[in-house]
């Protein structure tokens, strides 16, 4: 166990990381003005037709089921108010127009089709001991029961979502105490959410156990403090916050719905995860770890649980395509160094993992989907990259390639 004491980064970086959250939950409280706002012209509608024929998505209802299974409780209406005066943390509540099941004609029926899906939320049990909270925040709350508590993974974005997830499981499943909590990454909406979860004393105490990849609170520094203002000030339009939330307006982000706008939190590691392979066993729950580093985080790490045959991908491998470069201006992705990890992946627990979850989306079933999921993004992101690099060296700018590279119809 490797303890880490950063009191300098804790006393410079919790109050940052609470003004930008204010800062974003005023501008995402502001509203935009009164916009006379189009209606779909008939080249988009065109367009969107040509999406809904795409009966490799529009037709498959498989990931509906997947998005469902394990269905347990769930808060209805989804409304958390923040802690902070007159702000509320997260409202679901807002996406129920996309229930209707009709779309429009504004709206892609491909990013209907995910907002649907990611409009799907509560309490779902993955496996036997694993639980996810999904639907209330951008990303995933991941549950493990050990034999007298919680490991709780990637405890969302902000305090107060973190906090309602955590209240539903306890009244729905017994309350228990939570014995560790693991960062699969430093981004924000991976750990702000900390306390909403456990406490300083709790982790002070050597009751609750912090885990992460090595140079988590480095990475986690750089990112949201350094460049924290301009990153929360682009991530506001990134994120549409400002936007309506109407078949005109924010519909989805993809991998989530939006971003919350509670407080922020962080407690510092008190155990890194250095290599892959590196076996971890608390409250007897066994992990081993996939260091993956210079994917979707300059520092990230898969978990795999071998006494569930369940394969934890954090958020490398997801219900959607990631940006290589973010808009808002995280550190730019290695596509090669993203494919050759997810091969790792398949290559040690691919052929023995009947199910594969992550810090987003919905789980997937079956290994024959675990196989699929994990070699279709390999290859993705290495198309990606390999013919980035075909159209630079025959002369063409970013913006021509950008608008010229179109995945495979195997991918």
């Amino acid at each position: 166990m490797e303890t880490v004491h950063n009191p300098l980064h804790m006393k410079l970086f919790v109050p940052v990381l609470l003004l930008l959250s204010l800062s974003l939950c005023i501008i995402a409280g502001a509203g935009a003005a009164p916009d006379p706002r189009n209606n779909a012209t008939d080249h988009t509608i065109a367009s969107n037709l040509e999406a809904n024929n795409t009966s490799a998505w529009m037709n498959n209802a498989e990931d509906f089921d997947f998005a469902t299974r394990g269905f347990i409780a769930a808060d209805d209406p989804l409304i958390i108010p923040s802690d902070l005066p007159n702000i509320t943390a997260w409202n679901l509540e807002a996406f129920r127009f996309l229930n209707n099941g009709t779309g429009s004609d504004t709206i892609n029926p491909l990013l209907y089709r995910q907002a649907r899906l990611n409009n799907i939320h509560g309490l779902f049990c993955v496996t036997e001991n694993i639980y996810q909270v999904r639907g209330y925040d951008l990303s995933v709350m991941s549950l493990v029961r050990g034999d007298t508590g919680w490991i709780v993974i990637d405890p969302l974005g902000s305090v107060e979502p973190a906090r309602a997830a955590m209240a539903l499981v306890n009244r729905t499943l017994g309350t228990y105490p939570v014995r560790a909590v693991v960062y699969s990454h430093p981004h924000a909406d991976h750990y702000q959410g900390v306390k909403g979860v456990t406490t300083d004393a709790a982790v002070a105490s050597g009751a609750v156990q912090i885990i992460a990849p090595e140079h988590f609170m480095e990475h986690a520094l750089s990112e949201n403090v350094y460049v924290g203002t301009a990153m929360q000030r682009r991530a506001s339009y990134q994120y549409g916050l400002r936007l309506p939330r109407d078949e005109k307006g924010l519909v989805d982000n993809g991998i989530g719905k939006y971003s919350s706008t509670g407080t922020a939190s962080l407690i510092a590691p008190t155990m890194n995860i250095t290599h892959t392979g590196q076996a971890v066993t608390i409250d007897g729950v066994r992990m081993e770890f996939q260091l993956a580093e210079n994917t979707e985080a300059p520092v990230e790490m898969n978990i795999w649980f071998p006494d569930r045959d369940a394969l934890f991908m954090a958020e490398n491998c997801i219900g959607s395509l990631h940006n290589v470069l973010t808009l808002r201006g995280a550190q730019v992705r290695d596509p090669l160094a993203w494919s050759a990890s997810l091969d790792e992946a398949r290559r040690l627990y691919g052929d023995r993992a009947g199910l594969v979850f992550s810090a987003h989306n919905w789980p997937r079933y079956g290994n024959d989907r675990v196989v699929a999921l994990l070699e279709n993004q390999r290859d993705m992101y290495k198309y990606i990259n390999d013919q980035t690099l075909n159209l630079i060296n025959k002369g063409y700018t970013m913006d021509e390639i950008s608008s010229m590279i179109e995945l495979p119809e195997s991918l």
